[in-house]
């Protein structure tokens, strides 16, 4: 067999031939495929009959199985045979069983990532030329989690689960070389690849965040960091860590190139004059506005309120994540337009929206959510939808009782 066959095992099951794409023949055997995989993955070990057996035809009953998996043996090389002739002698019979055999000119990116696992394992101090390099062909072979793009197998599920937790660890170790070295673009480039893979890794978003705000892109970390909380609310469902929102105050400084005099720090801070309605920002500067208002509440003796509004499906369910991206972005743009100049929103959580509002009373405060939640009623009439809110003030933790700052509803 003088062509070079290539076989992807990552992301998508491809088989090369001479860098050509041919597997569109062995594709038409969705069992035949699942049998290739197979005995792929057993690194040439010959896999018993029975276990083929009891894996490929685990919910179908044959009348003859031993039968059946000769049939498909030997479909699957004359398939094999015809994209590349001798290409079927991969398949080895043994007796009673089969393994699948490296031939001359054959490789498989499954094999040689888990070559490369072994040789960073053995790599040590004094070797980062050499570690580079493997992380560097690790990357590129690496396209995605095993078999992800096919139809998932269980029997595949615990090793790309490992394969998986495997190249996350490298990521992390070359990206804590490449800190050694300072090299930020580098770091950059490396966290991009690494989430194409697991784009919901935080450790990865904020190795990216801080690589873009060391290299002096702080408008792609803030673009970034709008990403990563888009995808906790919308699909994860869920509030981003702690960690995470604070970096916002990060990115913020990180973009501030003032001059120390009070005429352009005033131009700064000031804000466009044409800016109406509320004030949306995101949950770690609402924190601080927050901690600086009750402040002002124990200075003051006064009180300010506070407005929570949550939205869910009328049956309890959770929403679709389109549908609740979508109902939150509406709801958002009715509080921005409808609320006061001085008040202040956040995205609390997946579908919480939190507001300050320091110029109501408790009769005011009713009427603004009243008025918004007829307005979201008439932009979603049949969304089924159900709009809760509740206001109340915020006593300052030296009036409160216990100490504690308070939330406490009518």
């Amino acid at each position: 067999m003088s062509d070079q066959i290539r076989i992807q095992m990552m992301g998508t099951f491809t088989i090369y031939i001479n860098e050509s794409q041919a597997d569109h023949l062995v594709n038409k055997s969705r069992k035949g495929v699942a049998l290739m995989q197979y005995l792929i993955l057993n690194h040439e070990q010959p896999v018993p009959n029975y276990r083929l057996l009891a894996t490929l035809w685990s919910e179908e009953k044959s009348v003859n199985p031993e039968n059946a998996l000769k049939t498909l043996v030997s479909r699957m090389r004359a398939l094999l045979n015809q994209i590349s002739p001798g290409l079927g002698k991969a398949i080895v019979a043994d007796r009673g069983a089969y393994h699948w055999e490296l031939l001359p000119g054959m490789s498989a990116d499954v094999y040689e990532i888990e070559d490369i696992f072994d040789a960073l394992a053995a790599s040590g101090e004094g070797e980062a030329a050499a570690q580079k390099d493997l992380y560097s062909r690790l990357m590129k072979l690496y396209v995605g989690d095993l078999l992800q793009d096919g139809e998932q197998n269980e029997w595949a599920l615990a090793r790309a689960t490992t394969l998986h937790n495997k190249y996350m660890a490298a990521m992390y170790a070359y990206i804590e070389l490449l800190k050694a070295e300072e090299n930020y673009a580098e770091i950059a480039d490396v966290c991009r690849a690494a989430l194409d893979v697991d784009n919901f890794d935080d450790r990865l978003h904020m190795e990216l965040m801080t690589a873009l705000i060391r290299t002096n892109r702080t408008s792609e970390a803030l673009v970034q960091y709008k990403h990563v909380m888009h995808l906790h609310y919308r699909y994860l469902g869920i509030q981003p860590s702690e960690d995470m929102q604070e970096f916002y105050k990060q990115i913020v400084h990180a973009g501030k190139t003032l001059e120390f005099n009070l005429e352009s720090i005033r131009n700064e801070l000031r804000e466009s004059g044409d800016q109406r309605g509320a004030f949306v920002c995101e949950y770690a500067v609402f924190k601080e506005i927050f901690n600086l208002q009750m402040r002002n509440l124990e200075r003051l003796g006064s009180t300010m309120f506070l407005a929570v509004i949550m939205v869910g499906s009328l049956n309890g369910q959770p929403m679709n994540p389109i549908k609740q991206d979508n109902i939150m972005t509406g709801l958002l743009e009715i509080l921005r337009k409808n609320l006061r100049k001085g008040d202040t929103i956040t995205h609390f959580a997946p579908t919480i929206f939190a507001l300050l509002l320091p110029t109501v009373n408790y009769t005011t405060g009713n009427m603004v959510m009243e008025r918004v939640k007829r307005l979201f009623y008439r932009r979603y009439p049949n969304s089924n939808v159900v709009f809760n809110y509740r206001v109340g003030p915020l006593t300052s933790e030296k009036n409160a009782p216990g100490g504690n700052a308070k939330f406490m509803p009518e």
